[in-house]
């Protein structure tokens, strides 16, 4: 008959529960840590898309407005150039190649009936369209134009500030921009 001396390697029972209990909670605490860094990565690239909508509606205004001609900013007959260095949220021109019997382009400012701030666009004197995504919320836009009065020694300009926050849908964070740009009428003005 064999009798366990004291010297005998091993664990006990109690050692092999507590070190299964400590496993299981560092575990669940690495579980967790990774599943909140997948959740902040999924939001960081719909956040970054909608970025990018607004620079592509962005793109897309300055781009017509650096070719066109007859730059109008505020209220009054859209087809008669006028400056407003106070700025204003509706903005119109001719675009390169329109004919002088179509109507200029306008872009604008409004609020949806969601009471989301986004950017309009009218190229065919209709009702405007949408450019930005409902994710993006301006909160304010403006127009500065300057040097449109023929003979002036300005060349005209457009001075487009942006002013919001965009996030994404089911999330309560959201990222405040401010973005200017500036479109100068390619054309000579003298």
């Amino acid at each position: 008959m064999r009798f366990h001396s004291q010297t005998e390697k091993g664990f006990t029972l109690i050692e092999m529960v507590v070190s299964v209990a400590l496993f299981a909670i560092v575990m669940t605490i690495c579980v967790d840590v990774l599943l909140s860094l997948v959740n902040a990565n999924r939001k960081a690239q719909a956040l970054q898309s909608v970025m990018n909508n607004l620079d592509i509606a962005l793109d897309g205004m300055v781009r017509p407005i650096r070719e066109g001609s007859n730059f109008h900013c505020g209220a009054g007959l859209n087809t008669v150039p006028q400056d407003c260095s106070a700025g204003d949220t509706t903005f119109a021109f001719e675009p390169f190649g329109n004919k002088t019997s179509d109507p200029p382009w306008v872009f604008s400012y409004a609020v949806d009936s969601n009471g989301v701030g986004r950017i309009y666009k009218s190229e065919d004197g209709q009702a405007p369209i949408a450019i930005t995504a409902p994710e993006v919320s301006i909160d304010q836009l403006e127009f500065y134009v300057v040097g449109t009065t023929p003979g002036d020694t300005t060349q005209p300009k457009v001075i487009i500030v942006i002013k919001g926050s965009a996030g994404i849908a089911g999330s309560t964070s959201r990222t405040t921009f401010h973005l200017q740009a500036t479109a100068v009428q390619r054309v000579l003005d003298l």
